[in-house]
């Protein structure tokens, strides 16, 4: 390989793959893309070639690269090419690769200089490459040959600008010296889409095919018609020379002494040839990857930092130390048991904001649940007064009896009591679920040992196991004492007495005692059957008392829009719509009335379900019941329709009343205790279980050794952080080495280069001002060095010797600079 800069470059780019590869991770250093552009026959693939250093394109006069090349270097142990149209097959020979080029080419476009923008990727797998990419394009025409469309400038213009105008490519804008400079089509298009000149460099071609007597000294010199990164000069291998198979380390051999020997060139020789090309190159690529550094540097110091504490408490551990499983168990068992107490004591730092769970959820269950399923077990009114009408007929028997039965309501009392069993159980199961739940999320801590977490939780969930039993027999008990004696003496019972006049009392605090209504709930529900045509459905501030339903504009309370007395009222469900996202119940009349203006029922939306369950529980604590089905049949028979006398009603009446004080007592008395006495029973039993029990049953369950195994994730999660805190540190360091050992070419200064200005209509610079500051054309300039003046024949480089800005040189549009200086 020729490129000796490249080769250097190598070893720089291998060690910060290495690095990144050894922590799994990419280095994505996207070098820069390498285009070459110019003119027909300009030296593009030969600039090319010399700078990968291999003989594989093909040559000729003529349109020859007529599609683009994408070449794709990639640094392997072997070299060989590969195309990706043809997959698998390897080339080791590069006359074949050569042949192959050529033959795609033919395939596409046909034999007869016709061009396709359709790219032919080739890959070059080499040990003496780095990982770029270079771009061979064909060159610019403006004449249609062959079987090229009469648009060919166009397209080829289209073409090349689909490479150069990418910020991470490279521009070699190609120019012959044997050409007019001020018409480089090159230029002109890297001054498109480069206008400050940053990724372009000028590369001049054929020094040695100059007339005798002429030279490019001022473009070299970057003197006339100069650019930000200058002109590097080349000789390339000619015909000849390829025929004969001349090689490219003898070729770069003969461009030295080229340079070396010539009188204009001497004193320039070190900045000029391929060699020196390259080390442009490679020097922009050492500046790309260290403009990249700070990025990586940056990135990996995060992760270090990240790592840091794991990987020091990783470094001195010892998995097989029994004395560091006895302390990591004793150090596990009581983050879980502190865990487990904020979990339901509530705490600041484990607060889960996406759901009810714990303690919080354990305190809804007791002060929302429970009562709620105590106040829907009630039955129906009709149900209840004719079970008292049963049970005072069966008591009095075939007689007729003259006072009312206080057999019958105890009897009553004791049935309505006996359903209290139901929701009690029912409370201590939901509890017993949440209690379970939070052991579980307690335990994810206890990841790394598979046998521990398995065993802490068996152990646990047994013990709350055995706990629910014997709450679930605390709450029986607390039951059947309610039924062992009914005491008509407590101090909030009515007594037959008060009962009997209850009815009439009650009719007459409902007109006056409104004002002190207790407000059982507010809050913001949505009112869903409003028509469209007066708006749609709205959401408004609603208020619950004993006696009604008021909703308001706003939470202030100023504006009511409606009040809704809770006489005959019932809840019924009503199925979520799939064009809605919220939960809904309706209100409806039991007598068939309109509920709100003209609608039968009032259908109330929450956003979420447990909101409906929370306003259905307060709903019922007014004593709006939920709709029931119908579970009389109709054929149970004429029983349902019997008549009472007045006497019978009044003592049904009295009973009733009587029932529903008693059972008040009873409920209240029965919501006090059934928190209390889970809390004792349960919640801080199994506190004190883990606190004080847990450790020893673990030990006594097995093998303590055993129960210590780390998982095999935990072992790989180990082993991965110390490598990857070890190779971080590693990769930190080699960055550092190569920002010290590299160094960063700063950019040229701007310069004046309007001369290629995108705007101009032609070619050439219109002719300046009178004022301006006129430039020596390249004659005077000869002529003021002592040399002989130029030739007075045509320059083989036009801007040489008649600039199109010398004050001798009018502005002729379309037209060729006069050979001879005036």
């Amino acid at each position: 390989m020729g490129n000796r800069g490249m080769e250097d470059l190598i070893p720089l780019v291998n060690r910060l793959q290495d690095a990144f590869s050894s922590i799994g991770q990419s280095c994505n250093l996207d070098l820069p893309q390498i285009a070459v552009v110019g003119g027909q026959s300009a030296g593009k693939s030969s600039v090319l070639e010399n700078f990968v250093g291999r003989d594989f394109l093909p040559r000729g006069s003529g349109i020859v690269t007529r599609r683009p090349l994408v070449l794709q270097l990639i640094s392997a142990n072997a070299e060989w090419a590969e195309f990706l149209h043809c997959k698998g097959k390897k080339f080791t020979d590069f006359d074949e690769v050569r042949q192959e080029i050529e033959a795609e080419t033919d395939r596409v476009t046909g034999a007869n200089k016709g061009i396709s923008p359709i790219p032919i990727n080739l890959r070059v797998y080499s040990p003496h490459v780095l990982n770029l990419t270079l771009i061979d394009l064909p060159g610019i025409t403006k004449v249609p040959v062959g079987d090229q469309p009469a648009d060919i400038e166009h397209q080829i213009r289209d073409m090349i600008m689909q490479f150069i105008c990418r910020e991470s490519c490279l521009i070699l804008a190609v120019t012959p010296a044997n050409t007019d400079l001020a018409n480089s089509d090159a230029l002109k298009l890297a001054k498109d889409v480069d206008p400050q000149g940053q990724r372009t460099v000028g590369v001049i071609t054929k020094l040695d095919l100059m007339d005798e007597g002429t030279d490019a000294r001022d473009v070299l010199e970057n003197k006339l018609l100069p650019l930000r990164r200058g002109y590097i000069g080349v000789v390339n291998r000619s015909q000849k020379d390829i025929d004969g198979k001349k090689d490219i380390r003898a070729a770069l051999a003969a461009e030295r002494k080229f340079f070396l020997s010539h009188p204009a060139y001497r004193h320039i020789a070190d900045s000029m040839g391929t060699p020196h090309l390259q080390k442009v190159l490679n020097q922009q690529l050492t500046n790309h990857i260290r403009d990249t550094l700070p990025a990586f540097r940056s990135k990996l110091q995060s992760q270090l930092l990240s790592l840091d504490r794991e990987a020091e408490e990783y470094r001195h551990y010892r998995p097989d130390d029994p004395s560091r499983k006895t302390k990591a168990l004793l150090q596990m068992v009581q983050q879980f048991s502190v865990d487990f107490e904020k979990r339901i004591e509530g705490s600041g730092d484990q607060v889960d904001t996406v759901e009810l769970s714990g303690g919080a959820k354990i305190n809804r269950i007791f002060h929302e649940r429970f009562p709620f399923e105590l106040v829907k077990m009630e039955c129906d009114e009709k149900e209840m007064r004719r079970e008292i009408s049963y049970a005072i007929k069966n008591i009095h028997g075939i007689r007729t009896g003259l006072f009312t039965p206080d057999m019958a309501f105890e009897a009553i009392v004791k049935k309505q009591v006996v359903k209290i069993k139901e929701p009690c159980i029912k409370c201590i199961d939901l509890v017993v679920q949440e209690l379970i739940n939070t052991v579980r999320q307690c335990s994810n801590k206890l990841d790394s040992f598979p046998r521990l977490r398995e065993e802490t939780e068996r152990i646990v969930t047994s013990h709350i196991r055995d706990r629910e039993s014997k709450a679930k027999e605390q709450v029986l008990l607390l039951i059947d004492v309610q039924l062992a004696y009914i005491n008509t003496n407590h101090e909030d019972f009515i007594g037959f007495a008060n009962a009997q006049q209850r009815s009439s009392q009650a009719n007459k605090k409902s007109s006056a005692g409104n004002q002190e209504l207790q407000v059982i709930r507010k809050g913001w529900l949505t009112i869903n059957n409003i028509s469209i045509m007066k708006g749609g459905a709205k959401e408004y501030w609603f208020v619950l008392t004993a006696e009604s339903l008021s909703w308001f504009k706003d939470d202030e309370e100023k504006e009511k829009k409606y009040m809704l007395p809770l006489d005959n009222l019932k809840v019924r469900d009503v199925e979520k719509s799939f064009m809605s996202s919220k939960h809904m119940f309706a209100i409806f009349n039991t007598e068939q009335r309109n509920v709100f203006k003209d609608n039968r029922f009032l259908e109330l939306a929450c956003d979420t379900l447990e909101e409906v369950e929370s306003w259905r529980a307060s709903l019922l604590r007014a004593g709006v019941y939920p709709e029931r089905a119908a579970v009389e049949s109709e054929s149970s028979g004429p029983s349902e329709n019997f008549s009472m006398d007045p006497q019978l009603e009044r003592k049904v009446e009295t009973i009733r009343n009587l029932v529903d004080s008693y059972m008040a007592i009873v409920n209240k008395c029965i919501r006090d205790l059934m928190p209390k006495s889970i809390m004792h029973l349960m919640i801080n039993n199994v506190k004190e279980f883990i606190n004080a029990e847990l450790l020893a049953q673990l030990y006594s369950a097995g093998d303590q050794n055993a129960l210590m195994d780390e998982s095999q994730e935990q072992v790989q999660r180990r082993e991965e952080v110390l490598r990857t805190h070890h190779a971080l540190k590693e990769a930190l360091a080699i960055i550092g080495d190569i920002s010290t050992t590299t160094v960063s070419t700063p950019l040229p200064p701007p310069v004046d280069n309007s001369w290629l200005s995108p705007g101009a209509g032609s070619r050439r610079s219109p002719p300046p001002s009178p004022t301006a500051p006129r430039r020596m054309s390249a004659g005077q300039r000869a002529a003021g060095r002592g040399a002989p003046p130029p030739p007075s024949r045509p320059g083989p480089l036009g801007p040489l010797n008649n600039s199109a800005d010398s004050p001798q040189a009018p502005s002729r549009p379309n037209r060729a600079p006069p050979s001879i200086p005036r």
